[in-house]
């Protein structure tokens, strides 16, 4: 029995396509959050996680597309979330953001005997703060189960602490800490395996170029994409 633990998407369906290829015999899908701004296919990746995900979590573009406020993001990346949002608001339908409002910030479930514990930024549902693993210890110090799951750094990593496991499968879309690849992570057979896999790359770059925003937006995030 496989469930497979995404995070992350940012709107990037060639690379959630590449995914599912490697994946196909999965069982169940969870996700950390964050399935707009950036990429150029928000409506597919938003109406595929609907259809297959059996439990996902409200990230900070995520509740910023669907209620019209400030994502909270990093640097240079925020001017690259209000462009690519204010055109994602235009693909997606009224009920499609009312749906992104209603994602949970906190859900907590159980597979195959094993507690998760699902959110986005932080632990206790925190959507904007970005936690480094050296953070994880203290903020699972008092809660019960076996797993934690995180998004929100684009930082693929793993970490136990007592009879706790915190990971972060990485951004599926949006990699930051290595470029062309879709990073994930699955739990088969009482394991957690991180992992990532290269996707087309090129296609992602080419849609980006192809839709109606600025120059130095598109030409911003092809280059974190790694082409």
């Amino acid at each position: 029995m496989t469930l497979l633990i995404l995070s992350d998407i940012h709107g990037n369906w060639p690379a959630l396509e590449a995914v599912l290829a490697a994946e196909p015999e999965h069982d169940a899908v969870v996700f950390c959050g964050d399935v707009v701004d950036y990429g150029p296919q928000p409506a597919e990746c938003l109406r595929w996680l609907r259809e297959n995900a059996d439990h996902l979590v409200r990230g900070n573009h995520d509740n910023a597309l669907g209620y019209g406020v400030d994502c909270r993001c990093m640097g240079t990346f925020r001017e690259y979330s209000l462009a690519t949002r204010a055109w994602h608001r235009t693909l997606l339908s009224d009920d499609e953001c009312e749906f992104l409002r209603t994602m949970q910030v906190v859900d907590l479930f159980q597979w195959e005997g094993r507690h998760f514990r699902m959110a986005h930024a932080t632990p206790q549902g925190d959507l904007f703060e970005y936690l480094s693993m050296d953070q994880w210890g203290s903020r699972v110090a008092e809660l019960d189960g076996d797993f934690v799951l995180l998004g929100h750094t684009h930082v693929q990593g793993i970490r136990t602490f007592g009879k706790r496991t915190v990971v972060n499968p990485g951004s599926v879309g949006l990699a930051r800490d290595i470029h062309g690849q879709a990073c994930y992570a699955v739990f088969r057979d009482g394991q957690m395996h991180l992992k990532r896999i290269p996707y087309d790359v090129g296609r992602t770059a080419e849609l980006l170029r192809s839709a109606p925003l600025p120059n130095h937006v598109v030409e911003g995030l092809v280059g974190v994409l790694g082409r």
